[in-house]
Formats: C-alpha cells, structure tokens, sequence
C-alpha cells in the first residue's frame, strides 16, 4: 500500500487511516459529520494523495493531446484548464483527467490508480510525435473544497478550471478550480506538503477525510475512475458530459460516442440510489422483478440525506427517479430508490 505525503503529518494530527484500493487515506479525522457539514458550509481541506501529475512537454503536446482526449485541449491558453477522458477506441473509460495548461506544458492530474495504464496507452501511441510524459512525483496535492474554500486561499476570481501560482504558507503552489466536489486543488511540493496543510487550516479549511467526501460525492453524482467508471464502462453511461467536447475533430473512442449520441440513448446508466436496509457491498446486484436490472458501484453515507446513498448502474427499464430496486448481498434485502441528483 502506498503512503500519501501528508500520511505522517496527518495521522499525528488525529487522522484514522485506512486502505483506499491500494493508496492510504484519512478515513475522518474524528467527526465525519462535522467534516460533512464544513464540506456543505464552509471550507474543508482534504488530501487528494490518490491523484497525481503527469507533466506534458515537447513542441507536439497539445496537437498529440487533442487527438487522444476527449475535450478541446488544443486552445487552452496558459492559465486555463479543463475536464477530459482517455478512452479506448471501443468509448470505454481509461483515465479522467482535469488538464491544466501553462507556458510550456500540459499538467494532467489523473488518479494514482489509472496513470500507469493512461500513460502506456498514451505512449503507445506517440510515434513522430515529439511529445515526453513526465510524472510529477515531487508533487503533492491538497484539496479545499467548500462554499467559503475560495475565501481560504484568496481566488474569489478565478474561473472554473483556470489557475494561478501563488504563495501558501510561504511554499510556492499551484491552486486550481477544479476538486472533487466542485472546490480546489492545491498542486503543492512534496517538500512542503505539510505548512501548506497548516497554512490552510489556519486560514479555516477543516481537516475533512474519505467518509465525508465520498458521501458528498454520491449525493452529488460525481463518479470515480475505478468505482464507477473504467474500462467496462462506455463514457456516455456516466455523468461526464462537461470532459466530452461535441464540436472537435477525432480522438479516441469518438466513433462510439458520436454514434452513441446520434442514437440518443444507452440501455443502461449510472443513477443515484437512497437505500433503506443493512448496508451492502459494492457490485452487490439490484432485482426488479425477480430480474437483475443493475449494480451498486459506490456505497456510502449521504450526511445530507441522513441515510445510506449510492451509485450503481440500472437498466433504463428501471432507471425512472422513484423507481425502489432491491438489492441483494447475502441474506438481506435493502431497498434502493432511485432519485436525482443531488440527493440532499
């Protein structure tokens, strides 16, 4: 299992850890409800070690670039950003990507979890191309998110998906306008990982781990490259619209999506779940009618809602908000509801 940068300095702090499929992190920090609520109405700092910066360099990056992803990352002037996929050239989910540009490079910043295989993909594929993919392993990244998490780092005006160097905690960084629920991500040095976590404290972030987050997450339909997407899942079943660019030219899987698109329909999409019962596991499966019409991807506690929540897949013959699935792990029953997003 892999240790985060912050994984020493937190757990003195009060962090309780935990495996999080192969990277350890802060799981709550003693209240994970109050971490919820700093989340709903404040500011909350949130170690994001299970993702990573790939550094994309050479005279060809963007134009390599925007022929492998699925967003427009050709006309990203320095400063700006945006959301994007890899896929495979059957329209299934390799990587999500937030890319960053700046004067002389591409940042992806991409789960720990998918940058081996988004990088093999990817260097399979540079031939004349005069392109070098670089990870940033003296990177460290720190989530803020939150309605006041602007306030806290002072970028009231910065725009969704832009970015800026700045200064926290006397440590230069990078803060973005993209997170994990709509907030910012600190690109910080290794080195000074730690002041950058207490400078940001300070200034008002709670502390905040995985069970608040994740539970902010469902209730908000935001899905996770290894939970609720992958490479057994077409990216048009997904809520990923905003990383799917309709207007530029080829890239991977765009047949798939173009003709996905054309049709205006798939047979099977990922829905938020209110579930009633014993908590079940992950890829536990969802019955209508004595027929299996789906399964769960994400469980989790929706703070907001005061109950158990979660994503899973489900056949459009079930997918209908209000429409109540049972789902079945071993000899218990728990009703699932299907309802819009977002669930509290």
């Amino acid at each position: 299992m892999a240790e985060t940068a912050l994984h020493a300095h937190l757990a003195a702090r009060g962090a309780v850890h935990a495996d999080d499929r192969g990277v350890v992190l802060p799981r709550h920090f003693g209240d994970p409800e109050g971490e919820y609520a700093a989340l709903r109405r404040g500011a909350a700092a949130v170690d994001v070690g299970f993702r990573t910066v790939v550094r994309a360099t050479g005279p060809d990056r963007a134009t390599f670039l925007q022929g492998m992803l699925t967003n427009d990352v050709a006309h990203l002037a320095s400063g700006s950003g945006c959301p994007a996929l890899l896929l495979t050239i059957q329209g299934r989910v390799t990587a999500d990507l937030r890319v960053a540009a700046t004067d002389d490079a591409l940042l992806l910043d991409v789960d720990v979890r998918a940058c081996d295989a988004m990088i093999a993909a990817l260097g399979k594929l540079i031939i004349a191309d005069d392109v070098d993919l670089e990870p940033c392993a003296d990177l460290a990244l720190v989530g803020v998110e939150g309605p006041t998490a602007a306030s806290v780092l002072g970028a009231t005006a910065l725009a969704p998906f832009a970015h800026v160097e700045t200064t926290i905690g006397g440590a230069r960084v990078r803060v973005l306008h993209t997170g994990e629920v709509g907030g910012f991500t600190v690109h910080a040095p290794v080195a000074d990982a730690a002041r950058v976590w207490d400078a940001l404290v300070s200034a008002g972030a709670r502390p905040c781990g995985m069970d608040a987050l994740e539970g902010r997450r469902v209730e908000l339909g935001v899905p996770r490259v290894g939970l609720d997407m992958g490479e057994s899942t077409l990216a048009l079943e997904v809520p990923v619209e905003s990383a799917i660019s309709q207007t530029k030219g080829c890239y991977l899987g765009q047949e798939v999506i173009a003709r996905g698109t054309a049709r205006g329909h798939v047979n099977r999409r990922l829905v938020g779940l209110l579930l009633d019962g014993p908590a079940p596991p992950p890829g536990a499966p969802l019955v209508r009618d004595a027929k299996e019409v789906g399964h769960l991807t994400t469980v989790a506690t929706a703070f907001g809602a005061g109950k158990l929540a979660a994503l899973g897949f489900v056949r459009r013959e079930a997918w209908d908000p209000g429409t109540e699935i049972a789902v079945r792990h071993g000899h218990a029953v728990t009703i699932a509801r299907v309802a819009t997003w977002p669930l509290s």
